[in-house]
């Protein structure tokens, strides 16, 4: 699944994000949502998220959309 749809998205979520430093080659990161910085519903580069780590991207793909924090 891929991460352009906010209500697909949650925090605890495992998703592969692309960083802002990453956009011209594409490298995946991987983590678990913390935040969801997009409001809009849709975006069609991906939702902006934060990851536990701090680091923020936009959703690629969601490895595990149905995972959440508890």
């Amino acid at each position: 699944m891929d991460g352009k749809r906010r209500a697909d998205i949650r925090p605890g979520a495992l998703v592969d994000i692309v960083l802002k430093k990453d956009q011209p080659t594409g490298k995946l990161t991987r983590g678990r949502v913390r935040r969801i910085l997009t409001n809009s519903p849709t975006h069609p580069h991906g939702i902006k998220v934060m990851l536990e780590d701090g680091q923020v991207g936009r959703v690629q793909l969601l490895i595990d959309p149905s995972t959440k924090e508890g």
